[in-house]
């Protein structure tokens, strides 16, 4: 039987899925690894490491918004570049 989701972990784990833009499985799945390199399995540990995670995002979150727009207008003359699908 699967245990019980402590909510709180729940919910860090859905903001940096909604900021990086990925599945709220795929967010776990990155904070279980980084806990998992650091040797500490409990959950205060991830719910410290998401939330440094998060701050982390915050920090840079406006350099990536700007670099996927650079991006995006630069591809836009490429032959091979779709604006609708």
């Amino acid at each position: 039987m699967a245990s019980i989701q402590d909510p709180v972990y729940v919910k860090l784990c859905a903001q940096l899925a909604s900021k990086l833009s990925i599945s709220l499985a795929s967010a776990r799945r990155q904070v279980d690894q980084a806990a998992a390199k650091e040797g500490k399995r409990d959950v205060e540990t991830r719910r410290l490491l998401v939330q440094s995670m998060l701050d982390a995002l915050d920090k840079s979150g406006s350099e990536s918004a700007a670099t996927l727009d650079d991006l995006l207008k630069d591809s836009e003359g490429n032959s091979n570049f779709i604006l609708e699908d």
